[in-house]
């Protein structure tokens, strides 16, 4: 979530806005498809990595951009974009966001070329940061205080969960009836229709006070993520001490630091420095961007092993992710419930643990592996423990700050868990490429994936031990830090 915005009254709507106002359930149903085509984004891709691979000629490492060139850019780009809705106008930036993401899905559906499809997925990137803010800011300007609105955040977040649930069999049923094209090229017709009833039915609203766009932060942030995740993956080909290798670690450490500087100097930074000296901010951040590294890259490396070792259909890997997306869902709708019997901190290493014990066993991938003995059991583990670990690690992170900055740290907190996810990708992509190129055929893939899911499980190691370490228990230390 990003930073929600003073609710607007009256007076910040013009009065042909108010007199046209399109009905509450038709305002719902195009910020809730906007948010849907965001999340959907995220993870659809993945089954139809094996297709776009081959249909592209692309190389194991490269294939990680298709993804990471999305998620890099849609974290860099989203604190930025809650900004601009504020200061633009929601709806029109909620169009503009649309329309760049629609228009990039049409570009990345018919790339002849590894370039053209990167490129495509981070223009897409940009689009989704700056329109999934909007969605959010226009429910929470559009329904009134109270039960209305809480029903329409509830549905807004039902559908985000949704989105990511089905990526994976909506992936599979395109992939294997018309195309891993479609996948992307799906996004047009329906992005065209919401933008048709955005432009028609929605009211313009935005915050009255202008405030400054922090542009150089989001490009510093998300130019230094990329160059460090494009360094990283160069040291398998190239190796740590090779130069092509050094210099885009070193300049995207140099581009992080420039950033840092940037936002302690800037009058309105994207990403207020000051926030990170209370201990919850700090601390429930580094452990999400950890916990991110670790767990983001399930899916992908799952969706990998079935088609490329297991022999399975698009579809067939579609429908066995059904389990796991179920798992995250239940884990998101039991952690609030959880969270009031045995406190935030507890459950967030609780969910951790469980995730961690799911990868550990996920780590012992073989080449004759069954859905049932390698698959089912700790993928519902490593998504169960995902989902009882955000909410809690979220609700720390919102603790310790003022009211005022509530939903600027909620938005932090997303973003960390983003950037984790970009970096931890790159790393195990690395790892798993670097296993399987010592060996030969299926045995080596499952390998290589195996051993990704180990480091990955290290690393989520090193996550828990944060938490029990620096998360704070107490309500009087999530105040004071």
């Amino acid at each position: 979530m990003v930073r929600m915005p003073p609710i607007a009254t009256p007076s910040t709507l013009s009065a042909s806005a108010r007199r046209t106002a399109a009905p509450a359930w038709l305002v719902m149903l195009l910020v809730c498809a906007g948010q849907f085509l965001v999340v959907l984004d995220v993870s659809v891709v993945n089954v139809a990595l094996p297709a776009m691979r081959s249909g592209l000629g692309l190389s194991e490492l490269g294939l990680q951009w298709i993804v990471n060139a999305y998620v890099i850019t849609f974290a860099g780009f989203m604190l930025l974009g809650g900004r601009a809705a504020d200061i633009f106008g929601r709806k029109r930036i909620f169009v503009i966001g649309l329309a760049l993401f629609t228009v990039a899905s049409a570009a990345g559906g018919l790339a002849q070329q590894p370039w053209q499809l990167i490129a495509a997925r981070t223009i897409q990137g940009v689009g989704a940061a700056v329109l999934s803010p909007a969605t959010l800011t226009i429910l929470t300007t559009s329904f009134p205080a109270g039960p209305a609105r809480t029903r329409a955040i509830a549905t807004w977040t039902a559908v985000g969960a949704g989105g990511g649930a089905v990526g994976g069999l909506v992936g599979g049923v395109l992939t294997e009836y018309l195309s891993w094209r479609w996948v992307l090229l799906i996004n047009v017709p329906v992005g065209a229709l919401v933008l048709t009833g955005a432009a028609l039915w929605l009211a313009e609203s935005r915050q009255g006070a202008a405030r400054r766009l922090d542009v150089p932060g989001a490009l510093l942030v998300t130019g230094g993520l990329g160059l460090v995740a494009y360094g990283i993956v160069q040291t398998e080909t190239h190796g740590w001490g090779a130069p092509s290798a050094l210099l885009p670690l070193a300049a995207g450490l140099v581009v992080l630091a420039v950033f840092v500087a940037v936002e302690a100097r800037t009058k309105a930074p994207l990403m207020p420095l000051t926030l990170f000296r209370l201990r919850s901010v700090s601390s429930a951040n580094a452990a999400m961007v950890l916990a991110g590294a670790a767990m983001f890259s399930m899916w992908y490396f799952l969706s990998l092993y079935m088609q490329n070792v297991l022999s399975y259909t698009p579809l067939q890997a579609g429908l066995s992710f059904l389990p796991h997306s179920l798992s995250i869902v239940l884990g998101s709708k039991l952690a609030p419930r959880l969270m009031n019997r045995l406190g935030a901190k507890t459950l967030a290493i609780s969910g951790a643990v469980v995730s961690l014990a799911g990868m550990g066993w996920q780590s012992l991938l073989t080449v004759d592996g069954t859905y049932l003995g390698t698959i089912l059991g700790p993928g519902v583990l490593m998504a169960l423990g995902a989902g009882l670990t955000a909410t809690p690690t979220a609700a720390i992170a919102t603790s310790g700050a003022d009211p005022a900055d509530q939903g600027l740290v909620s938005g932090l907190i997303n973003t960390s868990r983003q950037m984790g996810g970009a970096l931890g990708l790159s790393v195990l992509s690395t790892v798993a490429a670097s296993q399987i190129a010592a060996g030969h055929g299926r045995a080596a893939l499952a390998d290589g994936y195996g051993t990704a899911f180990l480091v990955g499980a290290a690393v989520l190691a090193v996550s828990i031990a944060l938490m029990v370490l620096a998360l704070p228990r107490r309500r009087t230390d999530l105040v004071h830090g």
